[in-house]
C-alpha cells in the first residue's frame, strides 16, 4: 500500500489542544515543524501497564530506540520505568537520566566488544545474546574485568507477527536471535562458561502487532522451553517477553490490544513461573503521545492531482516512506471547508518524501496548519539533516505547560563536525 492511500475520507475532526496546550499557539512561537509529546499521556500508558501487572515480579524496560530524548527517559525513570538498550550511545542516555544500571537491559545483534565491555563495567542488569560468537565475547570480557555477566538467550520462536517485513523479528529468516535447538546447546554447556550466568530467555517477535495470538504462540514456545530447561537442571530466572504492542496510527481500523489483555495473555502461557519478568514497550509508550505539527507551505495543482507541500519532510519522520505507514493527519483549526483530496508531500528532493497518498482533507491554503499524528515513537528518533535540514525541535507538554526539550538545530551546530581538508596523513 502506498503511503496514507485511502478509499475512504478519514475524520476531519480537528485537535486544537494537547494535554491542555494550545497547538496554535505553540507553532506560532517555536514555529514548525515541530515535534511535541504530551507527559500526561505517557505517565497514563505507563500506569495501565503497570496496574495490569500488579502482583508479578515483572520490570518495564523501556525500548530507548523509540524517543530517547532525555526528558522522556527523565520522565520513565520518575514513574520506576527501567530501559531496553541496543547501542553505548542509548546506554550513556539512559544513566545520564537516572536510570539505574540495575534496570538496564543490553539486546541487539551487533554489540561490539567495546559496548560489551563498558556495559560490564557499570553493572547493567542483563545481557539479551543473539549469537554464539557474543556469548563468547561476553565470557572473555567479564573474565577480563573479575565479573560475572548475567545474560539471557533471544531465541527466535519462528512466529509471523503479521505486521510490516521491516519490522518483523521473530521469524526463522530474520536476523534476530537463536533456534531453540542452538539455545539447547548453549545451556548444556553453561559450565564452560565461568564468567556468564546464562539464567534468562528473551523473545521478541516484532513490532506494532496489532492481535493477541501471535505474542500467545511465542510466549507458549518460551513456556515449553524454560519447562525443558528446568527439567534437565538449568535454572531459568528471568523471562524477557520483549515488546511489540501495537498503537493506532489509523483511527477506526487499528485496534491495539488493551494493556490488561496483553498482560492476561503473559499470566496464561507463564502460569506457574515464579522467576523475574521482562519487558521492552517502545512504541506503546510514547506513540500517541507524540504530534508532529506542520505548516502548508504551499497548493500546488497536478494534472492528475493535488500536491500539499508542507514544511515538515521524511527526515521529520521517515516512517511513511520508509513502511509506507499509514499517520493521520487532521487540521488544527476545525474551521469547516470543503472535503479536497491532495497528495501531502514534503519539501525534500525525493518523491519518497509523501506523508499521504490520496488523502482527503478539508481544502486546505498557504500559512495552514497540520497535525501528523501518533509520531512520538520513531518520529525524532529517526530524523536527520538530509537535504541540510535542521532537526526539528522537540517540546513536552504537561498540563497546560509546555518546556523546549530540544531546541531547533542551528546551521552551525549542524556542521560542527566538519572541517575543511587541510590536514593530510598518511595511513
Amino acid at each position: 500500500m502506498t503511503p496514507g492511500s485511502a478509499a475512504t475520507a478519514p475524520s476531519f475532526a480537528a485537535d486544537t489542544a494537547i494535554d491542555d496546550v494550545d497547538l496554535a499557539a505553540l507553532a506560532d512561537r517555536l514555529g514548525t515543524p515541530l515535534h511535541a509529546y504530551s507527559s500526561s499521556a505517557i505517565r497514563q500508558r505507563i500506569g495501565g501497564l503497570q496496574a495490569a501487572l500488579s502482583g508479578l515480579d515483572a520490570t518495564i524496560c523501556y525500548a530507548v530506540k523509540a524517543n530517547p530524548n532525555l526528558a522522556i527517559l527523565q520522565l520513565m525513570a520518575n514513574a520506576g520505568v527501567g530501559a531496553d538498550i541496543v547501542s553505548a550511545g542509548e546506554m550513556r542516555r539512559s544513566l545520564h537520566a537516572g536510570m539505574s544500571a540495575e534496570r538496564i537491559v543490553f539486546s541487539g545483534v551487533g554489540k561490539t566488544a567495546d559496548e560489551i565491555a563498558g556495559a560490564l563495567s557499570v553493572g547493567i542488569h542483563r545481557f539479551n545474546v543473539e549469537s554464539h560468537d557474543e556469548l563468547l565475547t561476553l565470557q572473555r570480557l567479564a573474565g577480563a574485568q573479575g565479573v560475572t555477566a548475567r545474560a539471557a538467550v533471544r531465541i527466535n520462536p519462528d512466529v509471523d507477527a503479521h505486521t510490516h517485513a521491516k519490522i518483523s523479528t521473530g521469524k526463522s529468516e530474520n536476523k534476530f536471535g537463536v533456534s531453540i535447538d542452538e539455545a539447547r546447546h548453549w545451556f548444556a554447556e553453561r559450565s564452560l562458561l565461568p564468567h556468564v550466568q546464562l539464567d534468562g530467555l528473551h523473545v521478541h517477535i516484532g513490532s506494532q502487532i496489532l492481535a493477541l495470538e501471535p505474542f500467545r504462540l511465542a510466549l507458549q514456545r518460551v513456556a515449553a522451553f524454560r519447562r525443558e530447561l528446568e527439567q534437565a537442571g538449568h535454572p531459568v530466572n528471568s523471562i524477557d517477553v520483549g515488546g511489540g504492542l501495537g498503537v493506532c496510527y489509523r483511527a477506526g481500523e487499528d485496534h491495539p490490544v488493551a494493556a490488561a489483555d496483553y498482560v492476561a495473555a503473559i499470566r496464561e502461557a507463564l502460569a506457574g513461573y515464579r522467576g523475574r519478568l521482562l519487558l521492552e514497550p517502545g512504541r506503546y509508550l510514547v506513540a500517541e503521545a507524540g504530534v508532529l505539527l506542520t505548516r502548508v507551505i504551499r497548493v500546488k495543482p497536478g494534472i492528475a492531482r493535488q500536491f500539499l507541500v508542507v514544511d515538515a519532510a521524511m527526515n521529520d519522520l521517515q516512517r511513511p516512506s520508509l513502511y509506507d505507514a499509514w499517520h493521520d493527519i487532521v487540521p488544527v483549526s476545525g474551521e469547516p471547508r470543503t472535503p479536497t483530496t491532495y497528495d501531502i508531500v514534503g519539501p525534500v528532493c525525493e518523491s519518497g518524501d509523501t506523508f499521504a497518498r490520496n488523502r482527503v482533507m478539508p481544502e486546505c491554503m498557504a500559512g495552514d496548519l497540520l497535525l501528523i499524528k501518533a509520531t512520538g515513537a520513531y518520529g525524532a528518533s529517526m530524523a536527520s539533516t538530509y537535504n541540510s535540514r535542521p532537526l526539528a525541535p522537540e517540546v513536552l507538554l504537561n498540563q497546560g505547560r509546555y518546556a523546549v526539550v530540544r531546541r531547533r538545530q542551528h546551521f552551525e551546530e549542524m556542521i560542527a563536525g566538519e572541517q575543511p581538508a587541510h590536514h593530510w596523513e598518511t595511513t
